[in-house]
């Protein structure tokens, strides 16, 4: 039931170097966030498609080397873009995601603990209600645990490739508009 004093220090390193880097990213700024939104600043794009090409291809080669389990969560086609769209206008109404608010808590900013109360009184709502939305919205077009390599039967890594390429592209791009 309880964690070991290791993995708990573990976490805790963990979660003091993510938001180090967070920091040092600059994405735990509001004005860089809301720029993105902006469509004039593309930092936080391009910290999560890194972050994502990264991480993404670390997990799935510690699980080719057998070192970790995946858990894939269902496919709701439904409740997850729902999701996504409350998410995001949360996003943009107080400027930060749930990440970068903790770590603009961490660095003093006010604005950012009122959006954690405002977090954590969203998940109270959400845990009333779990039970409506996993009768209701949770069940629409829910394709079950799968992933898109499973789903076109394109090799995880041919995916990872893509993206990067995509993604290398996409930056070259918008540092040769940001010239203009």
């Amino acid at each position: 039931m309880f964690e070991t004093l290791p993995r708990i220090l573990l976490g805790l390193l963990t979660g003091f170097l993510f938001g180090f880097l967070l920091q040092k990213g600059r994405v735990s700024d509001r004005r860089v966030i809301v720029g993105q939104f902006l469509l004039r600043d593309f930092t936080v794009m391009k910290v999560m498609l890194t972050a994502i090409i990264v991480g993404g291809a670390g997990v799935y080669a510690m699980h080719a080397a057998g070192l970790t389990k995946l858990f894939v969560k269902p496919a709701q086609l439904v409740a997850v873009p729902v999701g996504g769209l409350i998410f995001g206008v949360g996003m943009v109404l107080l400027g930060y995601c749930p990440g970068t608010a903790v770590a603009a808590a961490g660095e003093g900013k006010r604005d950012a603990w009122f959006g954690l109360a405002g977090m954590i009184a969203a998940a109270a709502v959400y845990a009333e209600f779990a039970g409506l939305f996993a009768s209701t919205v949770q069940k629409w077009s829910n394709l079950g645990p799968v992933t898109l390599p499973e789903l076109t039967g394109v090799p995880v890594w041919a995916w990872f490739a893509a993206l990067a390429i995509a993604a290398a592209l996409f930056f070259r791009w918008l540092e040769s508009r940001a010239r203009l």
